[in-house]
């Protein structure tokens, strides 16, 4: 019987599209719709006067979940993944020659010898206790449903004991047991910010990205940019019958008792269906759409929440042999900045930033002679920085940083420029303040005590995304996928 009901996957972000097709491949009738004009939410696409720009992640890890997802689904990988080497290059002010992340350790600790001469013997123990964080934690509370936080802490209960300690500390502190040089523990901690936070107020089990980043995966990118995963979903969804409708945002809702009858959009239209799933933010859906007494402003702006992301999108009429495909830029004051970025905006006149030319190994996606790049800059949120009026001067600030940094001038040669700042993210994304990545990841907000992927109240409402479990992360999102579908199909 439950075969035959019919869902409807409100938000067609990457968690949303997985979703859906998991669930049409089993036989349900299944409908999206999604607020902006095309899908994919954050991993979206700009495209303009021949430059292409991926506008959200840029690379992503744990590569054979998405390998899993498909052969779940019996299909093929529906787009061409290439493994990165080198994983990046962090450029550190002062320091004329950049550091290149191998997953080799012995050729990326070669180029610690001035700084930390024992720094592959300090790496190798590192993360042998990085991997087994990962193997003690990944299956057992990662990809797990919970239907409690009584559930949650049982099972935390059966983790090797020995990681107690790790829970106490921060990434930061975890990093510096291991490495005694500046230069080391910055670039092993960078990863921290991957997650929307910083080193210094990120859980130190969250290490286990390292296992993830140099002994257990690696990094990937998509052939012709990130858009590609989309796309690539979009078709599968497209032939397994699945209909999609855009520029529809939900405004409202219908219930009766323990059901949800009816979302409601912009224009008074019900949407409805025997199971709804919403790939909205899980905590910003409850506040705004359904109102609820736990999510109102007062306790939402308790949350802890991600930072900001100033993003912006350079067409050039140049090409830059001396910059990789991803690059991070780091100043000379990396435990001041970190510490205080979150929520000091006057820091942004000397930006921490990345760049990712992603025409650096896609001819197709700049015209001839041309780079399109894409850069991110780590900012307060709109609690802490609610004026971006100073959005143009900031930016200007970082590709003069970033001119001096390669010792050439872009700014004659930018012939594309689009930006969008937290106030941007928040509009077209629904992302609570403009936090970049939703809810963060410290200890009071992971596994089950997340917004859940089932409702408190509606028996027949769902979630999935970054702000529930298990988080935020491209992978993340194909494993809460898994676990919705899972909620879906021992739904009654």
């Amino acid at each position: 019987m439950t075969k035959k009901q019919s869902v409807l996957i409100a938000g067609a972000g990457i968690g949303g599209l997985a979703t859906a097709l998991r669930l049409a491949k089993k036989g349900y009738q299944v409908e999206m719709i999604e607020k902006n004009e095309q899908a994919g939410g954050r991993l979206n696409q700009i495209k303009k006067d021949g430059f292409t720009f991926d506008t959200g992640p840029s690379f992503f890890s744990m590569s054979y979940e998405f390998h899993a997802f498909a052969k779940e689904c019996g299909i093929e990988l529906p787009f061409d993944i290439v493994e990165l080497d080198p994983l990046y290059t962090v450029n550190i002010k002062g320091i004329d020659k950049p550091f290149y992340i191998h997953k080799d350790i012995s050729k990326f600790s070669d180029q610690f010898k001035p700084y930390e001469p024992d720094f592959e013997v300090k790496m190798r123990k590192y993360l042998k206790k990085a991997g087994s964080l990962f193997d003690d934690t990944v299956d057992l509370v990662i990809k797990n449903n919970f239907d409690s936080k009584l559930k949650y802490l049982l099972t935390l209960a059966q983790v090797n004991p020995i990681h107690l300690p790790v829970l106490t500390r921060s990434f930061w502190k975890q990093v510096t047991r291991y490495f005694d040089s500046k230069e080391a523990r910055q670039i092993i901690s960078l990863v921290a910010f991957f997650l929307g936070r910083t080193p210094f107020d990120t859980s130190s089990i969250y290490t286990l990205l390292s296992h993830t980043e140099f002994v257990h995966d690696g990094y990937y990118n998509v052939k012709g940019g990130m858009y590609k995963i989309v796309e690539g979903l979009v078709k599968e969804l497209e032939k397994a019958g699945v209909k999609l409708h855009y520029n529809v945002e939900i405004k409202s809702y219908e219930g009766k008792g323990k059901k949800l009858e009816a979302l409601i959009d912009q224009n008074g239209k019900k949407w409805t269906a025997d199971i709804i799933v919403a790939n909205a933010d899980a905590a910003v859906f409850r506040h705004s759409v359904l109102k609820r007494k736990a999510y109102s402003q007062e306790k939402m702006d308790k949350k802890n929440w991600t930072m900001g992301y100033l993003t912006f999108y350079l067409g050039i009429d140049k090409k830059l042999a001396n910059v990789d495909h991803h690059n991070y830029y780091l100043g000379n004051n990396y435990e001041d900045y970190a510490t205080r970025v979150m929520r000091e905006p006057g820091l942004l006149e000397k930006p921490y930033y990345y760049v990712n030319v992603l025409s650096k190994h896609n001819d197709n996606c700049a015209p001839a002679g041309s780079e399109s790049l894409f850069f991110v800059c780590p900012v307060p949120n709109l609690i802490y920085k609610a004026d971006w009026s100073d959005r143009d001067k900031i930016i200007d600030s970082i590709i003069d940083d970033f001119s001096e940094r390669i010792g050439t001038n872009i700014m004659p040669h930018i012939v594309v420029r689009e930006s969008y700042t937290p106030k941007d993210w928040e509009s077209r994304f629904n992302l609570y303040r403009g936090s970049g990545l939703g809810l963060a990841h410290d200890i009071k907000q992971i596994g089950a005590l997340r917004p859940a992927n089932f409702d408190e109240e509606f028996s027949n409402l769902y979630y999935v995304g970054a702000s529930t479990h298990p988080g935020a992360g491209l992978p993340m999102a194909i494993i809460s996928s898994k676990l919705a579908a899972e909620r879906v199909e021992k739904h009654v």
